[in-house]
């Protein structure tokens, strides 16, 4: 787990069409919606879970 105040930066890389509604929901609370879209989001327990709900969906990348 990453220090306090460390970030993670999020890009969605493949559609969330033709997935299960609990996946495009995991995507939306991730602030993702879009293809391409990238958001930089504290590494937290919470947010490393969601990640993994939707790890084929996503990118993730160190952020600092």
């Amino acid at each position: 787990m990453a220090a306090k105040g460390e970030t993670v930066k999020v890009t969605q890389v493949r559609s969330a069409i033709g997935r299960p509604k609990w996946q495009r929901q995991v995507l939306i609370g991730l602030g993702l919606n879009k293809m391409n879209r990238t958001r930089e989001l504290e590494d937290t327990p919470s947010v490393r879970g969601m990640i993994n709900k939707v790890h084929h969906l996503v990118r993730v990348e160190d952020a600092g």
